[in-house]
This record gives structure tokens, C-alpha cells and sequence, in this order.
């Protein structure tokens, strides 16, 4: 299993540029698989606490039943547009999968529902080089660690 703390650790400077993403926005996306193996996409809410990243929902939600199914899931923060005379100045964009695990929920969570803390097994991390004239990727997966791309 690797845990946010793990990745805070391991590679703490990438992490905080996709921390402060998932920060800024209150609402993301979330990507699970229905009965029949098609993708839902639905509206989660994400929280970072005790070095765990934790997500919950409704009881008996669909995505709370997707994920009791098949814990697979990918994550994706909104971002705002990239500026035409200014793409450096963008953000970035952060995506993240990995398994959502039951867990009872924080006592902080909120409203009755299931909790889950996830897995994390893939963490990528999209933004415009300083130049503004190229895209790169930082991508970071258990076992081989952070690794960056550039595109043009």
C-alpha cells in the first residue's frame, strides 16, 4: 500500500505541487467502474488526513457501491484555463488512481456514508514548461518512482 505520507516523504516537492492542486478546489472528479465494467464518472470531495488521502460518499451511492465491487479509481482536479499570453503561469493539472480501501470513517468525516481511504498507485502531474512553449509530465508510480516528460 502507499499512503500520501509515503509519497510526502519520497518525493516531497512534487507532492506539495499536487497537494496545493487538490487544495485549491473543493470539488474533483472521480472515474470507478460500474457493474457492467463501463466508467462512472461522479463529483467527490477529497480529504488529506493523517497521511492518508480519504474519500467518502453517500449511503448507498452508486460510487460508493462501484467502489465496494472494483476499488479501482482514478481521481482529477479542476484547473483553470491556461492564460494564452501567459501558459507558464498555469497551475497545472494533477490526476491520481489507485484502490479505495473501507475504512471506518474519521470522526470528523461528516455525515453518515463509507469511507475510504485510497491506495494511491499512480500520481501525474501536468503543467506548461517555464518557457511556455512545451508541456510536462511528471508521473510518479510504486516501484520506479518520479519520472518527467516533455512534450512539444
Amino acid at each position: 500500500m502507499t499512503a500520501w505520507a509515503d509519497l510526502e516523504r519520497s518525493e516531497p516537492e512534487f507532492t506539495a505541487r499536487v497537494r496545493a492542486l487538490f487544495d485549491a478546489r473543493r470539488h474533483k472528479t472521480m472515474a470507478t467502474l460500474r457493474r457492467d465494467g463501463s466508467p462512472r464518472i461522479s463529483g467527490i470531495e477529497t480529504r488529506f488526513r493523517d497521511g492518508e488521502l480519504w474519500i467518502g460518499s453517500m449511503p448507498g451511492s452508486l460510487k460508493g457501491r462501484d467502489l465496494k465491487r472494483d476499488p479501482r479509481l482514478a481521481l482529477h482536479v479542476a484547473s483553470e484555463d491556461p492564460r494564452d499570453d501567459a501558459p507558464a503561469d498555469w497551475a497545472g493539472d494533477a490526476k491520481l488512481a489507485g484502490l479505495a480501501v473501507e475504512a471506518p470513517s474519521p470522526p470528523d468525516a461528516g455525515p453518515e456514508g463509507d469511507s475510504f481511504r485510497i491506495d494511491i498507485t499512480e500520481v501525474v502531474l501536468t503543467r506548461v514548461a517555464t518557457q511556455g512553449d512545451r508541456l510536462v509530465i511528471e508521473s510518479w508510480h510504486p516501484g520506479r518512482g518520479l519520472e518527467r516528460r516533455e512534450r512539444a
